[in-house]
């Protein structure tokens, strides 16, 4: 597996993309100051938002610079109800930042948009097109207009929208446009860059769960940890955990607490098998077997990944995103697949307890999963127009697997190593 994803790298630039352009000082004068409120006074009026639009003043607070924030409810189709909030700052440098969500959407915070404004940018933000009180909960899914809004349609509603609200409201057009996301962000990003080249001119893509291969992981590894006798619980993750370390920690020649490639740890669970009477201190068979899939991942018959590979190293973080004490409970609750049943396998009764590489297959083949994926690994028009595509994954992350993301990258520069040579 090729070992450049240059996640440090496009860590640092995709920093800086951010960082590089903050203002340098506070509003010119009062008089523009007076100026930017009085403009948010009218901004509601100001784009192609509508109706529903309307502008709230918000105070400098001592860490962010005042802005104008707009809200609005876009409805590019009966059903359709997309919620979007833009701010807008003083001290605007010239461009707008679209933003992802996380989970399953639903929300939009402030905090998301904090480093943006804080830089100067004009922030663009979407609920995905409903709205939810979790991170996970997706009742929605089955109304097709709300499930074709949170694919693809409301983060491009949202950039046409705000684009024009931005130019409208600055009296200018925008110097640069960019998009950052996270998780689903991510997949958001991907998004942008397949279905809308023209939205952005760099897109920052984080950890995408741009394929439902994730949420099938997370169904397949909590059921392999509910086998009898494979629990794991905490304290068998830190004895694996300490127990990679020491054996990989070195491969990189400094012995610094940190595998700097998990790819290149090929530590084996087996030497941590009980002998015959031990009770404690080791994994039983069934734990050995468990952790040998956990980091080899599954396959389905067609080739592709039922289960994702995990990482060795990331095991005491395992936690957050797999129910390794067997019980199938954990944060994501197996990523929301739950609620994706309906639509992943319309008229089936489909037991998640025992899901099938094949059921797997079968699922990622439903329109939702067509309209929803976003592994589409021709970015000729984006980069085509210049556009630059940054990509990153923590190597141990328990959620969406960095192999997913390693794939993806493979099969861009595959497919145009030309314009990846440039935008990617």
């Amino acid at each position: 597996m090729p070992s450049k994803i240059a996640i440090a790298a496009s860590l640092a630039v995709s920093a800086g993309l951010v960082s590089s352009c903050a203002p340098t000082g506070e509003p010119n004068s009062t008089l523009a100051y007076a100026q930017d409120r009085a403009r948010c006074e009218a901004a509601s009026a100001l784009g192609s938002l509508g109706a529903t639009a309307k502008a709230t003043w918000v105070e400098a607070d001592g860490t962010l610079p005042a802005f104008c924030e707009v809200t609005a409810m876009l409805s590019p189709e009966q059903g359709s109800g997309i919620g979007v909030v833009y701010r807008l700052p003083v001290g605007w440098n010239g461009k707008m930042l679209g933003l992802g969500g996380g989970g399953w959407a639903g929300n939009i915070t402030l905090d998301a948009a904090k480093p943006g404004l804080t830089a100067g940018y004009a922030t663009a933000q979407t609920d995905g097109g409903h709205a939810s009180t979790t991170p996970f909960e997706n009742p929605w899914v089955v109304d097709p207009v709300k499930a074709k809004d949170f694919s693809w349609r409301a983060i491009h509603e949202m950039t046409v929208a705000g684009k024009a609200l931005v130019a409208a409201y600055y009296g200018t057009g925008l110097d640069r446009s960019y998009f950052h996301g996270c998780s689903t962000g991510g997949r958001m990003a991907l998004m942008e860059a397949q279905r809308f080249p023209n939205d952005y001119d760099a897109i920052i893509s984080q950890a995408p769960v741009y394929t439902l291969q994730v949420q099938t992981s997370a169904v397949l590894r909590n059921n392999l940890f509910a086998q009898p006798g494979a629990a794991l619980g905490a304290e068998g993750a830190k004895l694996v955990s300490d127990a990679v370390l020491k054996s990989c920690d070195a491969k990189d020649g400094v012995a610094d607490g940190v595998i700097a490639d998990p790819r290149a740890c090929r530590w084996n669970p087996q030497e941590l098998l009980c002998k015959p009477g031990a009770t404690g201190g080791c994994l039983t068979q069934p734990q050995v077997n468990a952790l040998q899939i956990a980091y080899d991942g599954v396959l389905a018959a067609d080739g592709t990944f039922a289960q994702l590979p995990l990482s060795r190293g990331g095991e005491a973080g395992w936690a957050a995103f797999v129910a390794i004490n067997g019980d199938r409970k954990e944060f994501s609750n197996g990523g929301g697949t739950g609620g994706l049943v309906p639509v992943l396998w319309p008229g089936k009764q489909v037991d998640l307890n025992s899901l099938t590489p094949a059921q797997v297959v079968e699922g990622r083949a439903s329109a939702f999963a067509k309209m929803y994926e976003a592994g589409d690994p021709n970015l000729t028009p984006f980069f085509a127009r210049g556009g630059k595509l940054l990509m990153w994954h923590g190597e141990s992350d328990p959620g969406p697997s960095p192999v997913g993301t390693i794939d993806y990258v493979e099969a861009v520069k595959r497919t145009d190593p030309a314009g990846a040579a440039k935008g990617l």
